[in-house]
């Protein structure tokens, strides 16, 4: 059995939609839950360091790329129960957004990750991306033009 399953808490995880001009961050997932599957890059957070310090961790260490956190997209219960009703498996999923803090570097997968690459907003939906996760970056792409459009004004 799964560490993580039948948990007595919920596991906390954290990730970050990072911005590069008009392209997002994205890797593919090396290891389950969703082994395969393209996501933002993200993690779990650990005793001793606040939730945004847990997201700047986990982007360097799946993309090694180095990131600033402009401030929260969504908090998502991902709760999941077996065929008895039983509590199989509970993250709470905070999603940050932020920006590279050197545009133009080259993401390279990590420890978590197989495959990481920068992907222009246009084109995500060629790639293997949870439902949820599209709407995380879609909130994210929506809160980032706001902020542009209020610096202009």
């Amino acid at each position: 059995m799964n560490a993580r399953e039948y948990p007595d808490r919920p596991w906390v995880g954290v990730g970050v939609v990072v911005w590069s001009g008009d392209q997002v961050l994205l890797v593919r997932r090396a290891h389950p839950p969703r082994k395969g599957y393209w996501s933002i890059p993200g993690g779990m957070q650990e005793v001793g360091e606040t939730a945004q310090q847990a997201g700047i961790r986990e982007v360097f260490e799946e993309t090694g790329i180095e990131i600033r956190i402009d401030g929260l997209v969504d908090v998502i219960d991902l709760i999941l129960p077996d065929e008895a009703g039983r509590v199989r498996t509970h993250y709470t999923l905070i999603d940050y957004h932020g920006v590279s803090l050197r545009d133009g570097a080259a993401p390279a997968p990590g420890d978590d990750a197989d495959a990481a690459r920068w992907v222009h907003a246009d084109a995500l939906k060629e790639y293997a991306l949870w439902p949820r996760t599209l709407q995380v970056i879609e909130a994210a792409r929506q809160i980032r033009l706001a902020a542009l459009a209020g610096r202009r004004e």
